[in-house]
């Protein structure tokens, strides 16, 4: 499995789990959208769980651990 898929896999869930928690705040804190919360909170859970996996894919490289080395912190 490449590094990529593998961060991006184990970022999904959380990142999904945020935009749920926005998507909810939104619907219910509106009270015109309230009044369909019964629809509108499955549409937020479907659309978060297919946003999650392009973000977590655009986030996953800068996740990947680097190391900068420099001849200044050579002599130190």
């Amino acid at each position: 499995m490449r590094t990529r898929t593998f961060i991006a896999g184990l970022i999904s869930l959380p990142i999904n789990a945020v935009l749920f928690g926005a998507g909810a705040i939104v619907v219910l804190s509106i009270p015109a959208l309230a009044e369909h919360a019964k629809f509108l909170l499955p549409v937020v859970v479907v659309a978060g769980f297919a946003a999650a996996a392009p973000i977590a894919w655009m986030l996953a490289p800068r996740l990947r651990a680097r190391q900068h080395y420099s001849d200044a912190h050579d002599n130190i």
